[in-house]
């Protein structure tokens, strides 16, 4: 079971490298980085995003760093207020319970970030009951700040030394945090770590979701989000019965078939989830391969 957390993305940078460019809403693989970060956290109970407001995959609750632009540890300390008061007020999705005790903290431009990166930080923090923090760190053996699951009662603490004794939190290095607080630490899988400041990430980021062994996986996530669909489907079985159904009675029956499936399957209700699907995919796939075997016995 994942650990109860709530969620801060930052999302409030200047992106001077881009240009001055709109760096969370940037597309990769038809998703705007931000929403790509936000699919990777939807377990949080609640999440606060600091940067302007605009439309996402999901709501969330906003928030501005104070100065705008303020840095990193600036949007940290809005974020985590912005969450304090929610969970007071009750106010914004996905608010007004209790606060949780973990705070999951992530920049808003990691393409690859997944659910899986995310559930390894909050296990690795859950499985090390002194550790203030568990901060994921890149092929370098680079702590990554930004991507990381903190305990909040001591992340409060050190936000607060860390303004009284600079007198503001305004362009503050990650390190004056981090050094302070007693670390686990998460290796990241091949692409978790690699985040998007020039355009030539941005290029290297859409390039790579396209590679062969990817694409589709990557397709079906964007489908999925684009329709608010969180249903896990075996695209292995709706793949070979667009086969047989190509193969078996003609090739534009391939979409059609598949779209009936997936009629039928929301017709059984959300409870009938991957199972109705299979079902129902298992009876086209006779049903093609019926039609087939009389075709043959014509022939």
């Amino acid at each position: 079971m994942t650990t109860p957390h709530d969620a801060v993305v930052l999302a409030g940078g200047a992106a001077q490298r881009l240009g001055g460019a709109d760096k969370p809403g940037v597309r990769v693989g038809g998703r705007a980085l931000l929403d790509r970060v936000l699919a990777a956290c939807r377990g949080a109970d609640r999440t606060v995003v600091v940067g302007d407001a605009r439309p996402t995959v999901r709501p969330v609750r906003w928030t501005r760093e104070d100065p705008p632009g303020g840095g990193p540890l600036a949007a940290l300390d809005a974020g985590v207020r912005e969450i304090g008061a929610g969970a007071r007020t009750g106010g914004g999705t996905g608010l007004g319970d209790a606060e949780a005790d973990v705070l999951l903290v992530l920049s808003a431009d990691l393409p690859f970030l997944d659910e899986d990166t995310v559930h390894r930080l909050l296990g690795a923090l859950a499985d090390a009951p002194d550790a203030e923090a568990a901060l994921l760190t890149d092929a370098g053996g680079r702590d990554q700040p930004l991507v990381a699951a903190y305990r909040v009662t001591p992340l409060r603490r050190e936000l607060a030394r860390i303004a009284e004794e600079r007198g503001t939190l305004a362009d503050g290095p990650l390190r004056q945090l981090t050094g302070a607080l007693r670390l686990t630490r998460v290796a990241a899988g091949p692409l978790a770590s690699f985040d998007c400041d020039t355009w030539e990430d941005i290029a290297t980021a859409r390039a790579r979701i396209r590679e062969h062994g990817t694409v589709l996986d990557e397709w079906i996530t964007a489908v999925k989000d684009e329709l608010g669909i969180e249903l896990d489907v075996d695209t292995g079985v709706l793949l070979d019965l667009a086969r047989d159904a190509a193969h078996g009675v003609a090739r534009p029956a391939a979409p059609l078939t598949t779209f009936l499936v997936g009629y039928a399957a929301a017709r059984a209700g959300t409870e009938g989830g991957p199972e109705a699907v299979a079902e129902a995919a298992r009876k086209a796939a006779a049903l093609a391969q019926r039609w087939a075997a009389e075709q043959d016995e014509a022939g």
